[in-house]
């Protein structure tokens, strides 16, 4: 009777020592949870047009050609920024400005609105009222492989043009809509010359471009993927 006693004594002590060594299993903070929101909010479709609310992203390397007027200081802020992008890219995508405009996909305007129209005639009624503006195109699966934007340097000053380069760049990667949720966010509906990213952010980009994020997923399925991403990091 002794030795049965002294034995589940022992199991109970090797159990409690085993419980102790695993680490904990940690769940979603609130502010995961904001994320989360936020990423359905703004990653799901696009501000204009009728396409369907599903995740898009580049697959291939955004190779961008710049036009225009190429001031030294926004060409230098638009490699501030595509560093800050490839930084937080995991799933292999990164972008890059190419001097050639055979091997570019993606082409970025510098100048007047008038001027940006002449090239792109579709967009004369945009323009009048935003000093920035992104367009991309995508396949069936959704994943995106070229596009075009501008940045009015007319009718702006060096701090709006930085704001509006970061914006509709990185709408451009797929996170294609505005929303008043955060007033330090680049994405923030209403006027701003934000020219960082804020911490939320950093994060619907680098959950976008992380390896386990696929394109074509809906709000169900994105809120899946997103909570699997983010507790597999804990």
């Amino acid at each position: 009777m002794l030795q049965k006693i002294l034995r589940f004594c022992f199991i109970v002590v090797l159990i409690a020592a085993c419980s102790e060594d695993e680490p904990e299993k940690k769940g979603l903070t609130a502010y995961d949870e904001s994320v989360i929101e936020y990423f359905n909010e703004i990653a799901l479709g696009f501000e204009f047009g009728s396409a369907s609310e599903v995740t898009r992203k580049w697959k291939t390397d955004m190779k961008i050609f710049v036009g225009g007027y190429k001031q030294q200081e926004l060409m230098t802020e638009l490699q501030t920024i595509i560093g800050e992008i490839n930084t937080l890219a995991t799933d292999g995508f990164s972008a890059s400005v190419v001097t050639d405009t055979l091997q570019s996909n993606f082409y970025i305007f510098f100048g007047s609105g008038g001027d940006y129209v002449k090239k792109f005639p579709a967009l004369s009624t945009l323009v009048l009222s935003n000093w920035g503006l992104f367009n991309v195109f995508f396949h069936g699966s959704n994943e995106i492989y070229s596009g075009y934007m501008y940045v009015d340097t007319d009718r702006s000053n060096s701090v709006e043009e930085k704001h509006l380069l970061r914006e509709e760049l990185t709408q451009s990667l797929g996170l294609a809509k505005d929303s008043n949720r955060y007033p330090d966010s680049i994405f923030q509906e209403s006027w701003t010359t934000t020219t960082e990213y804020s911490d939320i952010d950093k994060d619907l980009v680098r959950l976008l471009y992380h390896p386990s994020m696929q394109t074509g997923l809906d709000r169900s399925k994105c809120v899946e993927v997103l909570r699997e991403i983010i507790l597999s990091e804990k």
